[in-house]
């Protein structure tokens, strides 16, 4: 039998309900896609990936919102950020990563980040052959992605 203590626990690390909030709140959004694209990649990749989310938001080549950008493109490739489209389950596993992942996003939003990778819009994994033959300025390495202008 679970005790009182350990719900609210879990409530805390999981408020609302298993994902943290509304599925179609920006701060989720923009959380889900930091924990999925970059937990391995500690805190600086994290927010490396919340600043393209949010430097997409800012630019008038894609939406002004943080779930229309997470989102574009469908759940079906080709789509925007793989988790969205990759057919597995979108909730998040390791309660640790998905709050740093929280954290990094409400700061984000805030405008409380630097911007760690000086605007890219784009990234894609180190280990991939880059899909922007030349087409894009890349700016650097964090964690696992290379990200681009």
């Amino acid at each position: 039998m679970i005790g009182l203590a350990a719900i609210i626990g879990l409530m805390a690390v999981f408020p609302g309900n298993a994902y943290g909030g509304d599925r179609d709140d920006a701060a989720h959004c923009l959380a889900r896609t930091v924990y999925f694209e970059a937990r391995g990649d500690g805190v600086e990749g994290m927010e490396a990936v919340a600043a393209v989310v949010m430097n997409r938001v800012a630019s008038p080549d894609f939406p002004d919102a943080v779930c229309a950008v997470v989102e574009q493109g469908g759940e079906h490739p080709p789509c925007q950020f793989s988790y969205w489209c990759d057919g597995r389950s979108d909730r998040p596993r390791n309660a640790e990563l998905w709050q740093q992942a929280r954290r990094i996003a409400r700061r984000a939003l805030a405008g409380e980040l630097d911007d760690p990778v000086a605007g890219a819009l784009f990234f894609h994994a180190s280990g991939m052959k880059s899909p922007f033959d030349g087409r894009r300025e890349l700016v650097g390495t964090v964690g696992s992605h290379r990200f681009y202008r």
